[in-house]
């Protein structure tokens, strides 16, 4: 196995899957699990994800299996831990409300709505690849993004996202 060829992919890609599994629903410390899990699994089977013909479309699939098995097996006595930082940070609340924002638009999608959405806009796959990574027809992307996005459309929440405001 060629280390140094996964350790680059690994750096490279670490934000990207922590990004798609946020915007699938997971919260920021969940999802960096789902990409850890999901990087493991890509070292596990580094052979696999070499030879795979879109390995973006590869690995996001396992990202989105680490993701649906971490919901049917979930351990509900986990609880947070609270810790105030020791240095003061830069005010994000801009960010932070427009993420909520985007997030919870994105929640009131049905699951099927949300993937292909995620998939096509931010991961940035073909109508096609997200087919093929979700064992669906094109056609089914189709009318999906096509109910999804008229959804958002029509969606008062992200008007102010919209207008340039996040207040």
């Amino acid at each position: 196995m060629d280390e140094q060829a996964y350790a680059e992919f690994a750096t490279a890609h670490w934000m990207r899957l922590v990004r798609l599994a946020v915007l699938l629903g997971a919260s920021v410390h969940e999802a960096e699990d789902l990409a850890q899990t999901t990087l493991l699994q890509c070292h596990l089977a580094w052979r696999k994800v070499q030879e795979a013909d879109n390995r973006d479309a590869y690995v996001s699939r396992m990202l989105l299996n680490v993701l649906r098995a971490s919901r049917r097996r979930r351990w509900w006595g986990e609880r947070p831990s609270s810790r105030v930082p020791d240095t003061a940070v830069p005010d994000r609340s801009d960010d932070v409300v427009a993420e909520l924002t985007v997030r919870a638009a994105l929640g009131r999608l049905s699951e099927g709505q949300r993937e292909v959405v995620v998939l096509r806009y931010f991961v940035q796959l073909t109508e096609q690849q997200v087919a093929e990574l979700l064992s669906i027809a094109p056609g089914t992307v189709k009318s999906r993004l096509s109910r999804a996005l008229a959804l958002l459309a029509h969606d008062q929440d992200l008007d102010p996202l919209r207008d340039g405001r996040t207040t």
